[in-house]
């Protein structure tokens, strides 16, 4: 199975792992699941770094890297993904979360994440 990370999952993942749910855990370290992250987490960890946030303290080149040498993927943000925003119902208002449930039903992967809210989107989306 192809899984995207949210943001925060994918902070845990990489430097806090014991803050991982135990359905996270297990789903990430089974060899049989593509791991996948967004360059749209990529961007949002730059800029809530930017303003200080204290759960968006890594360095994010540091983390793409660490990320990619551990077999993650990292899936670009297409035109497509920022179109298909616009027929996403409005259940979440964070436009980095939205871009993520476009992401995973255009490219058919799961997202898994923490957030009720984004488990309430069409598609795929799995809550851990």
């Amino acid at each position: 199975m192809k899984l995207l990370l949210d943001t925060h999952l994918l902070l845990w993942a990489a430097g806090e792992p014991r803050r991982l749910p135990a359905a996270a855990r297990k789903l990430i370290n089974d060899a049989r699941n593509e791991l996948l992250f967004s360059a749209a987490s990529l961007w949002e960890i730059v800029i809530k770094r930017s303003l200080g946030r204290e759960d968006f303290r890594v360095d994010p080149r540091l983390l793409r890297r660490g990320l990619i040498d551990n077999g993650y993927a990292e899936l670009p943000v297409s035109g497509e993904h920022a179109l298909a925003v616009d027929s996403l119902p409005t259940l979440h208002k964070d436009p980095f979360d939205r871009i993520l449930v476009a992401q995973s039903i255009i490219e058919s992967v799961t997202l898994l994440t923490t957030d009720s809210l984004l488990a309430g989107y069409p598609g795929s989306v799995r809550r851990v």
